[in-house]
């Protein structure tokens, strides 16, 4: 028997509210004191199509999820004829067997079957068809031998704002599934869960992470159109907005999103938006007017599988080099890639520092898959973060001098902001070269010296970003080389690894630009065989190490299938090359 070791999935047709069950579950897993990582697919549709909902719990820390399912919750026959071959061995299949017509010869014959009227149970006892969710849920943790209270306090607070009505129903129709597995079923199931502790850990995305770290940062502007991974940042911006004194605005497109944000932060507010690829298409001329214009501003870049649409609901990492070199001439720009809710944290906090301090644009990639999957991890420790505001000139300091210049020429880069109702602060700035009070100026000397003046910046800000860092056993000759949400199957897979003997190490880059070409190419040299993990076609990172440090890796493994690496794909892959 396994004890606090459990895959759970749940697949049925998308708008029946699969994704609301799957979080539930996640939840009254973490409430116990377990760790969790989910995963959630679905097409981009309303209604219709086929959606899962993968809940991985563990009593030691997980990275991402795995391909093996222990039990699986059917709502129709189709999540069976898809997912059945998952099954562990001796896993089980929880399912309607007066709705679903399952030959059970189709089915291995370890796989226990669990036949539950899950829609006459939901009739029953929650009144509606809609509550066989809840149903479901309340099987499962009768199943797993879980504590059903557990249960109760989720529900209560998912569906509080829908009035008690709504909570009585589907507690009832929870607490009838939960009683009839007690009291019809031969309970067999190989994987129990028990509550190992009360502990306070946090059940979060990466966009929710992201937005707490944007909110403790203190950023007072958000412009964000609805967009394919990035939405859920919007919705929890505008949830949070009147406790923080934010202003939150839905624009009309991307564009106007981005010129509001440039507005805010021109004004003296810290302001961000957030997109995806194709959003951020739109937004590269006014990219480039924040360059030059030397504004502060911070962008969220949900990856998505491209070009064009492309896959809505999937994920991949293939704008890093669009990113990279988005919109016309040279400009400064910082470019990272978080790889777990923590980074998203702590990472977001820095991006609006180093904007404010540079004066410059600062972006941060995401993808489907780390934006929207939850990690439990502990409360973050925001003790020794102090919000300092950044490259501001006094008025006192404006008293003092005879002409203020909004880009004056400095050692490190940096002018000092005025911002409006300064007096003796006034300045004029279009999106032209301009001189250092800001008059346009496109001379040959002028034009040279404010370009070394922007780029100078990166001199600096290099000294004060970490360098990548380094996993596994760093006497490892086997280097895996990744970016971003690669980071948790990534090390995941390399515990598959040091189970069989096998010991890599990987170097996570987190930022991307400035490059950290003396890290990299210290491991490169050190390594005698390289191999870059990435979710893109072309290799775009192979390339940009190429590009900075003049390496060439030894192995690319690319995966832009719409779907995330798993550790078993890692697993199998180093085993290949080693």
């Amino acid at each position: 028997m396994e004890i606090n070791k459990l895959v759970w999935k749940i697949g049925g047709e998308a708008g029946y509210g699969t994704m609301t069950t799957g979080l539930i579950f996640s939840k009254c897993c973490s409430r116990g004191g377990l760790n969790v990582f989910d995963y959630a697919e679905y097409p981009s549709l309303i209604r219709g199509g086929h959606n899962t909902y993968t809940v991985r719990t563990e009593d030691r820390e997980i990275y991402s999820q795995i391909k093996l399912v222990d039990l699986l919750v059917a709502l129709n026959k189709e999540t069976i004829d898809l997912h059945k071959n998952e099954l562990t061995f001796n896993g089980a299949i929880i399912y309607d067997h007066e709705n679903i017509n399952l030959d059970k010869n189709s089915v291995r014959q370890d796989i226990r079957l669990y036949q539950v009227p899950l829609l006459n149970l939901a009739r029953e006892y929650g009144g509606d068809r809609l509550m066989t969710n809840s149903v479901s849920l309340g099987v499962s943790m009768a199943i797993i031998d879980y504590d059903f209270d557990i249960l109760v306090n989720v529900i209560s607070d998912i569906y509080k704002d829908k009035g008690e009505k709504i909570v009585s129903a589907n507690i009832n129709a929870a607490k009838g599934g939960y009683d009839y597995v007690r009291k019809n079923i031969q309970n067999d199931f190989k994987n129990k869960l028990r509550k190992i502790s009360s502990e306070e850990k946090i059940l979060l995305t990466g966009n929710e992470a992201l937005s707490i770290g944007a909110i403790k940062a203190g950023c007072k502007f958000v412009a964000i159109y609805p967009m394919t991974p990035t939405s859920s940042i919007l919705h929890y911006m505008t949830s949070h907005d009147l406790n923080y004194s934010i202003v939150v605005k839905q624009p009309e497109d991307e564009i106007a999103g981005i010129n509001m944000a440039i507005g805010a932060s021109f004004a003296g507010a810290r302001a961000m938006v957030a997109t995806s690829g194709g959003g951020f298409c739109l937004m590269t001329e006014a990219l480039g007017l924040a360059a030059i214009t030397e504004t502060p501003i911070v962008i969220i870049v949900g990856q998505r599988g491209g070009p064009s649409t492309g896959l809505p609901t999937w994920t991949e990492q293939g704008d890093l080099r669009f990113v990279l070199h988005a919109s016309q001439g040279d400009f400064p720009r910082i470019v990272l890639a978080p790889g777990d809710v923590d980074e998203f944290f702590y990472n977001a906090i820095k991006a609006f520092e180093l904007a404010e301090k540079y004066h410059l644009p600062v972006i941060i990639f995401t993808d489907k898959y780390l934006a929207e999957s939850h990690k439990t991890t502990k409360r973050f420790d925001d003790s020794k973060i102090r919000i300092n505001r950044h490259g501001f000139i006094s008025n006192e300091e404006l008293n003092k001098i005879s002409e203020y210049k909004r880009f004056r020429d400095s050692e490190t880069g940096v002018s000092l902001r005025a911002v409006p109702g300064q007096k003796k602060g006034i300045f004029m700035v279009t999106s032209d070269e301009h001189q250092e009070d800001s008059l346009y100026n496109e001379e040959a000397d002028n034009r040279k010296k404010m370009m070394d003046k922007r780029f100078r910046k990166l001199d600096y800000i290099i000294k004060e970003i970490p360098d990548p860092v380094l996993y596994g056993d760093k006497n490892s000759k086997i280097t895996i080389i990744g970016w971003g949400s690669t980071k948790g199957p990534i090390l995941e897979g390399m515990r598959f690894l040091k189970e069989q003997g096998i010991n890599v190490r990987f170097l996570h880059l987190i930022y991307l630009n400035p490059f950290p070409v003396n890290k990299v190419s210290e491991i490169i040299n050190d390594s005698n065989k390289t191999i870059v993990m990435e979710n893109n076609k072309t290799g775009q990172l192979c390339g940009l190490i190429k590009e900075k440090t003049g390496k060439d890796v030894n192995y690319k493994f690319l995966k832009y299938d719409g779907r995330p690496f798993y550790p078993e794909e890692v697993l199998d892959k180093i085993k290949e090359i080693q």
